[in-house]
């Protein structure tokens, strides 16, 4: 018995590195090849994301207009970085039957029992969506930062291309800036940065200036373009920058 001791030692760690190989190391590949099998959408016709601060800054409504078509699910992931480093997560299915558009309370925390434990100094995260047909195939996917801010006179994109300067700072009042993905309405002109949104915890007025690189800055006023002149804008919404 203990000449075949060794075989069996051998034999035994070829099936653990075979199960390592298939459950574990193709497991990536499967999910990289599912990304890149994904469908090119435009810009008019993609969702329209945004995420709203609470009042007490502790929750972000998700909100999606624009449901891609021909999707059956929507896979929704929320991850957001704490000040230790940490990474947090709020992930979440819906289907998509019979739905023109999409609303979800996102917790930055955790409950148990009816109870909640809130993360405190949330600043930034990415918000990412997969829509996927009725099979459960990858349609596309869509990934955005945001950064969300509160007691400050300039709000930020997380690239850092975005900046709109408060003329007056709201007490108690939360901002999340972040890309929109997609347009309510056709744009002036070919889009060369954009589409950001910033959105607040208030119901008031936020007049500022507004910074966007890459062309003349219009904003969103109800079903039009609105071109920003001299960088001058009478609230916060959504952005955009239009090549000349």
């Amino acid at each position: 018995m203990k000449r075949y001791l060794p075989l069996l030692l051998f034999l035994i760690g070829v099936l653990v590195l075979a199960a390592v190989y298939f459950f574990v190391i193709r497991k990536p590949a499967t999910e990289e090849t599912e990304e890149e099998g994904s469908i090119e959408v435009s810009l008019i016709d993609r969702p329209i994301a945004s995420l709203t601060p609470s009042q007490d800054g502790h929750w972000l409504k998700l909100r999606i207009e624009k449901l891609l078509s021909g999707a059956d699910s929507l896979d929704y992931e929320l991850l957001y970085t704490l000040p230790d480093g940490r990474t947090q997560g709020v992930p979440g299915t819906i289907d998509l039957k019979g739905e023109s558009q999409i609303e979800r309370d996102l917790l930055l925390g955790s409950e148990s029992s009816g109870k909640f434990r809130y993360d405190e100094g949330v600043k930034e995260g990415t918000l990412t969506l997969r829509f996927r047909n009725e099979k459960g195939k990858l349609l596309v996917k869509f990934s955005t930062k945001f950064h969300l801010q509160s007691a400050e006179s300039r709000l930020t994109s997380a690239d850092g291309r975005l900046v709109y300067s408060l003329a007056k700072i709201p007490s108690k009042t939360f901002f999340v800036t972040m890309e929109t993905f997609g347009l309510a309405n056709a744009p002036p002109g070919e889009v060369s940065a954009g589409p950001y949104g910033l959105f607040s915890s208030g119901q008031s007025a936020y007049p500022g200036t507004v910074e966007l690189s890459g062309g003349t800055i219009y904003m969103l006023k109800g079903a039009s373009w609105a071109k920003v002149e001299a960088g001058e804008a009478d609230d916060i919404g959504i952005f955009i920058a239009v090549s000349e």
